[in-house]
């Protein structure tokens, strides 16, 4: 590392305030790109224009980082990690500049989750292998892989693991923001069945965290995101599966087939009716004019037309259904992996709940079909809420919530249209209709503050301070210990940061880390 590379890094600095020009990214990239050779991808380069398109949204996209760093093992992230941090004579560098973004699968949809403008994109899809334990309890997971890739892979030893349902969904982002999975009632949330984590921490210093070493690390990773480290593998458990029922039911849209959703619904989250293999999501869609009414449905036993899902199967004839006895890969990719691009700008915002009456559930659909009308107008408007139960969780992690809980729901609206014109009024139309969930639930004493991080809203919504002021408190501490200087916290921009959230309460704080 040659010693004048932090008087270069001044001088650029200087000379970028000066001209309104700033090249300590290009600079950057090139120290990289020389230090760990064929790894970065500039501007105009196949490798980058491929990996800009390869984004959910619109919104992750249309970012442009001053170039691409793809690494293929654990050592160049450390490697990395120490070119960006220190100089050649050891020495930290006072700031942090040029700033990283940590992409996984590229999934989320606000701009800056997993891209950059300007600063340097972490791109970990190269580190994608999968690795059984001899005992095939255990999959080793590099923290690049995609979950609708990584079933085929064990599905041949009749296994799976608890990861996405969506094609195109990665592991980083979705386990350290806690996920949900096929397995989520019987299993948890996917963050606990995490065995162990292998970190780059901010020293450049490789460790991992298990339930013995680093506890605090890996109970700060169980849903505080990209605050820590970057995780470069994931040691998850395996759960014996060789094929799963499920499908999308989809119906004519009208008042008597929503009422019928809504006492089915309410009915399927009534405690006495629980059955820990079934999952599923009521889904109302608004797509180009027209409204849609789904079931989608999921049962990892091998049983067709399970008895827990027979109010669903048997409200109307459905329009369509994709129900049948298959492979968990195989229903993980029935979803599109990327938005079209007729209306690939999109908002992701969620509320939580306990289950309450059929007739609140009505009134949720009916708030989100009135706020689907004041947007209608909207090009390319794709406007959708998603009603489905919780993970039931073990309380081993960092979510807030207490163990158990197989009658808490979650919400997601999510939105999809076309121009960046209409970010602010679809921002406030979003906004609007989970305001007026969150009064129908309040007023009905079944709303709670915590929000899923997965599908928070970065505009409005503060996950980390919906797990309660314990939780906070505890991942802030992580925070000191592993990341003194805060390269995470300012060197990473992208995500729900630790030390800027309000706190909003939770419905229980976690028990300290010693109770668990």
């Amino acid at each position: 590392m040659s010693p004048l590379y932090p008087k270069l890094l001044w001088a650029a600095s200087f000379l970028g305030r000066a001209f309104r020009a700033d090249p300590i990214e290009s600079i950057a990239c090139k120290r990289i790109d020389s230090e760990i050779p064929n790894r970065v991808s500039y501007p105009a380069s196949s490798a980058y224009i491929a990996a800009q398109s390869q984004y959910y949204s619109g919104q992750e996209s249309e970012l442009r980082p001053a170039c691409i760093f793809s690494p293929q093992n654990t050592s160049e992230v450390s490697h990395f990690i120490k070119l960006m941090t220190v100089d050649a004579e050891g020495t930290r560098l006072s700031s942090f500049s040029p700033q990283f973004a940590i992409r996984g699968g590229g999934h989320s949809v606000w701009s800056g989750a997993a891209n950059i403008d300007g600063g340097i994109t972490i791109d970990m899809r190269a580190m994608n292998s999968v690795v059984l334990s001899d005992d095939q309890k255990v999959a080793s997971i590099g923290a690049g892989g995609i979950w609708s890739m990584i079933y085929p892979q064990i599905e041949p030893y009749n296994l799976t693991v608890a990861g996405g349902r969506v094609a195109g969904v990665g592991l980083g982002g979705f386990l350290t923001g806690g996920g949900i999975s096929y397995l989520s009632r019987r299993h948890g949330w996917a963050c606990d069945s995490v065995y162990g984590y292998e970190v780059v921490l901010a020293s450049g210093e490789t460790v991992y965290a298990t339930a013995d070493l680093h506890r605090d690390l890996w109970l700060a990773l169980k849903g505080g995101s990209n605050n820590f480290g970057i995780v470069t593998r994931f040691d998850v458990a395996t759960y014996p599966i060789k094929n799963m029922w499920g499908g999308t039911l989809m119906f004519e849209y009208n008042k008597s087939l929503l009422e019928a959703q809504a006492q089915a619904f309410s009915n399927f989250m009534d405690p006495k009716n629980f059955d820990d293999a079934a999952s599923m999501f009521v889904a109302l869609f608004y797509i180009n004019g027209i409204w849609v009414a789904a079931n989608v449905l999921f049962y990892i036993e091998p049983v067709a037309n399970p008895p827990a899902f027979q109010e669903f199967t048997s409200i109307s004839s459905p329009l369509s259904s994709t129900l049948r006895l298959t492979k968990v890969s195989d229903v993980a990719t029935e979803q599109p992996s990327t938005l079209s691009l007729e209306a690939n700008r999109a908002i992701d915002i969620v509320v939580s709940f306990k289950n309450p009456s059929p007739t609140v559930y009505s009134e949720l659909f009916q708030a989100w079909e009135d706020g689907t009308k004041s947007l209608a107008e909207i090009a390319g408007l794709q406007l959708s809420l998603l009603i489905q139960p919780h993970p039931v969780s073990n309380g081993t992690n960092s979510l807030g919530l207490s163990p158990g809980g197989d009658d808490l729901v979650m919400s997601v609206i999510t939105v999809a249209y076309s121009n960046k014109a209409d970010d602010a009024v679809v921002q406030k139309g979003m906004e609007s209709i989970i305001e007026k969930h969150t009064e129908i639930l309040s007023r009905e004493g079944a709303y709670i503050p915590f929000q899923y991080l997965n599908y928070a809203d970065k505009a409005s919504q503060d996950p980390i301070g919906s797990y309660g002021q314990v939780v906070r408190a505890r991942l802030q501490a992580a925070s000191t210990k592993y990341d003194p200087h805060g390269l995470f916290q300012t060197g990473v921009p992208s995500g729900f940061k630790l030390f800027d959230s309000k706190d909003t309460g939770t419905t229980e704080d976690l028990p300290e880390k010693d109770e668990l």
